[in-house]
């Protein structure tokens, strides 16, 4: 069982999107779903899409590699349309790693047409309150307020797949 607790963003593409998430979880199953490769690949990709990890490393400054893949014809439509690749290799980094505490994400965004790579974050922050597990995502603006937006949705995406595994192991 899950919480929504908050869902904040302004339209202006310099704010960070926020998105804040209780469970009825212990903070390493979530730790977990970040860390290891069948966890992150049981939730990480957005709807219509799924992920495929080649290297984890969950450690300082360690690396994340993984494809990720579109599926549904929905999805596959929606990135021809925007001229994104269905399937590419996504690389990232754990620039912070605070065991059960803090986890911060530098992925690398070089599959846009016409943008110069750049690295986008993402801030993970775990707490604990009794039965329950918070998880707060923070990712940062990216290159203009619409990818920003589809960053966001595509993250909320991602999120909602952590509330139906956990509610699928009776969480």
């Amino acid at each position: 069982m899950s919480e929504n607790i908050r869902s904040a963003t302004t339209a202006a593409p310099r704010e960070e999107v926020v998105l804040e998430r209780r469970y009825r979880a212990t903070v390493q199953e979530l730790w977990d779903l970040w860390t290891t490769k069948e966890g992150f690949e049981s939730w990480w990709a957005p709807e219509g899409a799924r992920t495929r990890v080649h290297v984890i490393e969950a450690r300082p400054d360690g690396e994340l590699r993984y494809d990720m893949i579109a599926e549904t014809p929905k999805l596959i439509a929606a990135m021809h349309e925007q001229g994104l690749p269905t399937s590419h290799v996504e690389r990232a980094r754990f620039s912070v790693f605070q065991p059960l505490e803090r986890l911060v994400l530098r992925l690398m965004i070089d599959f846009v047409p016409g943008i110069e790579p750049y690295e986008s974050t993402i801030v993970v922050d775990f707490s604990a309150s009794g039965e329950w597990a918070c998880m707060v995502v923070t990712l940062m603006p990216m290159h203009d307020e619409a990818f920003t937006l589809m960053a966001k949705r595509g993250l909320a995406s991602q999120l909602e797949n952590i509330d139906e595994l956990l509610r699928g192991r009776g969480q």
